[in-house]
Order: structure tokens, then C-alpha cells, then sequence
């Protein structure tokens, strides 16, 4: 089990119920704002936009925000912002690499913000193409084991997606994640859907194809700025390629 995944779970378990709770929910509406205004108001016709919706219901997002979202991306209200997508690519510590993608409508003050935060977290902007290469564009699924009328098992997951495009499936204690290419990533998700699985999230992300194994000391740090970078109201994700042993996240967890 890879001990960034299982933090990364346990962080958003928390964010959903603690104080920045507020800046998460701003974060799923944008979300839902930018993918209404790329690909229209339709959730039927527009999987991305399915996907943000979806994702927003599970984090709490009460329906009227989510609503409001995507008439203001689609043009039905006034009042949309015109985001950029940027993506920043630094170092953490560690020598850890790290992608920052951004949704803003302001590309000066989101490159500030970034960069103060790199720096005083012992990190640092680089070039754009020195660090993307150790990540690929993957499909990102996860489903959670407990669901209402069963306890979902790898087999189950497995069964439900390898046909669909599956390449990986990871247990992650409370839900599995399911990577596939990013193409796949709709047929995964609607294979899970007749297969009567209920899922969290789906998303295409950007997956490390190497990791850096970080002690307690190195976690620490790296978390630091993590944190620090989604703090930010213009950051949307953070891509690492990190990993934390089973054994370095209960010395942090005590």
C-alpha cells in the first residue's frame, strides 16, 4: 500500500470536516464552473463536468451551489470568472518533484503566490518540461469499500474495470484507486456504474512514474509545503512523486 495514497485519503476524510472546508467547497465549484463553460451546461452530454458534479455531491457541496456553478459556466447566469488552467513545476524537498496546476483569472498574482510559497518551504519553481516528464496523465478512480448495500472487494473492482481499461488497482485501506490512461477514463468509471459500484471520485491526474522514498523528516517537510500550496485560493492540485512507508506515517501520526 503506498503511503502517499493513504495520506492523500486521510487528508481529504479531514478536509471535509474541518475548518477549511470553505476553501475546499470554493475549489469543487470552480471546477464545475470551468467544465460547464468547456464543454456546456449539459452533465448527460459533458463527462468532465458529470465527474465535478459527482465529486462535489461527495464532499457535501450543497446542490444549490453546485447549481449555481454551472449556470454561471454555461452562460445561463451572469457573474462567471474566465479561468486559466496553468500548471508550475518545482522541486520540494527532498529533491521531490512537483506539479502545481492552477485555476485562476489572475496568472500574475497565482505565479506569486506559488513561488512564495516554493521558497519559504524549502522549494522551488523550475523550468517548464523539467519536472512534468516524470509524470503521466492518467485516469484516477476511486471507489470506496463500504457502500450501502455491500463491502466492495478488489475482485469486485477488478472484475467490474480490467475490460473497461484498468491497469492498476491499489488498496488503500478504506477505498481502492483504479488508474487507467486518461482516454479510459469515462469506460471505467461507466463500467463500475453497471456493475452497480458507487464511486467517489474520477478524474484524470498526473501519476509519478517514479518515486522518491521519503523518511519522517523528508514526509514532514514535503506535507509542509503541500499544504502550504493548496492553502492557496488560485491552486486546484498538487502532483508529487513522493512516497511514505506504512511504518513512516504512523511515526508522523503519533
Amino acid at each position: 500500500m503506498s503511503g502517499h495514497s493513504k495520506w492523500a485519503t486521510t487528508k481529504h476524510k479531514k478536509a471535509v470536516i474541518d475548518a477549511k472546508r470553505g476553501k475546499m467547497f470554493a475549489k469543487l465549484i470552480k471546477n464545475i464552473e470551468v467544465a460547464a463553460r468547456m464543454g456546456g451546461g449539459d452533465p448527460g452530454g459533458n463527462p468532465t463536468l458529470y465527474d465535478a458534479i459527482q465529486k462535489a455531491k461527495k464532499s457535501s457541496v450543497p446542490n444549490d451551489n453546485i447549481d449555481r456553478a454551472v449556470k454561471r459556466g454555461s452562460g445561463a447566469e451572469a457573474g462567471g470568472a474566465d479561468y486559466l488552467t496553468i500548471m508550475y513545476e518545482g522541486y520540494g524537498p527532498n529533491g521531490v518533484a512537483m506539479l502545481v496546476e492552477c485555476l485562476t483569472d489572475n496568472k500574475n498574482r497565482a505565479a506569486m503566490e506559488v513561488r512564495t510559497a516554493m521558497t519559504r518551504n524549502n522549494g522551488s519553481l523550475a523550468d517548464p518540461g523539467s519536472v512534468s516528464y516524470l509524470f503521466n496523465r492518467k485516469g484516477v478512480v476511486i471507489v470506496a469499500t463500504a457502500q450501502e448495500a455491500r463491502t466492495v472487494t478488489e475482485d469486485d473492482v477488478l472484475e467490474a474495470t480490467l475490460e473497461a481499461g484498468a491497469e492498476e488497482v491499489n488498496d488503500l485501506g478504506e477505498s481502492f484507486e483504479i488508474i487507467s490512461e486518461a482516454t479510459d477514463l469515462i469506460a471505467v468509471r461507466s463500467a463500475l456504474q453497471e456493475a452497480g459500484l458507487d464511486y467517489d471520485s474520477a478524474e484524470a491526474s498526473f501519476v509519478p512514474s517514479m518515486q522518491v522514498e521519503l523518511d519522517a523528516d523528508g514526509a514532514r517537510k514535503v506535507f509542509r509545503l503541500i499544504e502550504a500550496l493548496e492553502d492557496l485560493d488560485d491552486v486546484q492540485n498538487v502532483f508529487a512523486n513522493f512516497d511514505v512507508s506504512d511504518e513512516v506515517m504512523e511515526q508522523l501520526d503519533a
